[in-house]
């Protein structure tokens, strides 16, 4: 499932992925990859400065996750134009789900905004069905 939310013209887009050969569920490893478009649909160049992520499992442990860009970069958007990458987040358990925004730069007039990241699960695969 690809969720989705549109902030300030910037689509963001989440899709996650079970990764069951880096898991360990023996010892309660669970690894999931998540695949992130971000679209620039607004008239103004704008860049990812900052990402701040909610992270809960379902036996109750809970994170915060922030930093510098995404992956190592702050990649700037002209209009029309999209940013993807591709991340992964450990587990403890079976379940969880992932939140948070991203702080651009609205390069124009040098104002900051920020930008909804859509929550989306985080689920092996026979959960899902």
């Amino acid at each position: 499932m690809i969720y989705t939310a549109t902030t300030y013209h910037v689509r963001v887009s989440v899709r996650s992925v079970y990764q069951e050969q880096q898991s360990d569920p023996e010892k309660g490893e669970f690894i999931f990859a998540y695949r992130v478009n971000i679209e620039n649909q607004g008239d103004t160049p704008i860049q990812l400065l900052r990402r701040y992520w909610h992270i809960v499992d379902s036996v109750g442990e809970f994170r915060e996750i922030e930093g510098d860009g995404v992956v190592g970069e702050q990649p700037v958007l002209l209009p029309g134009d999209t940013h993807e990458y591709v991340s992964w987040c450990p587990l403890r358990s079976e379940f969880g789900r992932m939140s948070g925004h991203y702080v651009f730069l609205r390069l124009s007039d040098n104002t900051e905004f920020t930008v909804d990241i859509p929550e989306f699960t985080l689920g092996v695969d026979y959960l899902q069905n």
